[in-house]
């Protein structure tokens, strides 16, 4: 069984967190936090100043918007030392929609599988 890492006086080693979020379209912005151990992740939003994205994070229709190590993650997520805790901005499009508006406006036999084919082939081959 693992022990938790301790200083040589025998106290328990404060938690390095980075913490990362995304404030606007190709930028971030990332603090490196020293927490208490047991710290959780809304711990790591409150102590950079990000208390007001929990809130965002934690209404209904945005889950999702909180990970650690880029997998989704709940607020009372508890953190181990070296966790990358990331605050996501929500998407504007969902990207499903997107590659399907993209596909019908580019048009069936112009992409993909059908954009080039052989000569007397079959439809769809």
């Amino acid at each position: 069984m693992d022990e938790p890492p301790t200083k040589s006086g025998g106290a328990m080693q404060p938690l390095r967190i980075v913490l990362v979020a995304c404030t606007a379209p190709r930028q971030t912005q990332q603090w490196q936090l020293s927490l208490p151990q047991g710290a959780t992740v809304a711990d790591a939003l409150k102590a950079c100043g990000q208390g007001a994205a929990l809130s965002v994070g934690c209404e209904e229709g945005n889950r999702g918007l909180i990970g650690v190590w880029g997998r989704s993650a709940a607020p009372e997520t508890v953190l181990q030392d070296l966790d990358r805790v990331e605050l996501y901005r929500p998407l504007k499009v969902d990207p499903k929609v997107a590659r399907r508006e993209r596909f019908a406006k580019q048009g069936a036999r112009s992409t993909g599988l059908f954009a080039s084919k052989r000569q007397g082939a079959k439809a769809g081959y």
